[in-house]
This record gives C-alpha cells, sequence and structure tokens, in this order.
C-alpha cells in the first residue's frame, strides 16, 4: 500500500485505488491511497511552505538536490522502468528509455 506524502508524512487516504497492468489484469502494481479534500488542503498548504525554503536555498543547494534526484532515478531505471511497462503497456526497452529520459533532466 503506498500512501500520500503530506508535509514530510506518510498519510493513508479513506480509499484505495489498485493499479492493473492493462496486458494482465491479475497483475496489480499496486495500490495507492486517495486522499480527500481536506488532505488535498494540506498538501497544497506544505508545498507553498517547502516552496519558500526552496526559494530561499543557494543555488548550488538547489543543484545538489536536483542533481541526487535525477541520479537515484537513473540508479533505479531498470526497477521503474519495470514499473512504467507493466503500468503504461509499454514495451521494456521503450520504458527504461523514457526514466533515463526523466533522470537525465535533472542532471546538469
Amino acid at each position: 500500500m503506498f500512501n500520500n506524502l503530506i508535509g514530510g508524512e506518510w498519510v493513508e487516504g479513506p480509499r484505495v485505488s489498485r493499479n492493473i497492468n492493462p496486458s494482465d489484469t491479475r497483475d496489480v502494481i499496486g495500490e495507492f491511497a486517495q486522499a480527500e479534500a481536506a488532505q488535498a488542503r494540506q498538501a497544497i498548504a506544505a508545498a507553498t511552505q517547502a516552496q519558500s525554503a526552496w526559494g530561499l536555498s543557494t543555488p548550488q543547494q538547489r543543484f545538489d538536490i536536483l542533481d541526487a534526484a535525477g541520479a537515484g532515478i537513473l540508479a533505479r531505471k531498470a526497477e521503474l522502468g519495470d514499473l512504467l511497462a507493466r503500468e503504461g503497456g509499454k514495451t521494456l526497452p521503450e520504458a527504461i528509455g523514457e526514466v533515463a529520459r526523466a533522470g537525465n533532466i535533472f542532471k546538469f
């Protein structure tokens, strides 16, 4: 079960949504908490607060954070590509390529 990350804390939702592989409906990729309206408002407030802190960070600090995010994505491109292929019905090479492109967006 994947919960929502709101303000640095994992929060359960009132309902659960299943993500199912379109090419094999027996394959449940994951179950995800659905947020309610109050949780959405909390997430917006937390994001607004985080944006203020982000704006006060130095360019080097922002670079380091984004570079680490890109490195993390690229380090897990096979795993993430497999999930993307199962979720979207893409071929595995296409999905891994898409993940690699996403990871490289964060790299400078």
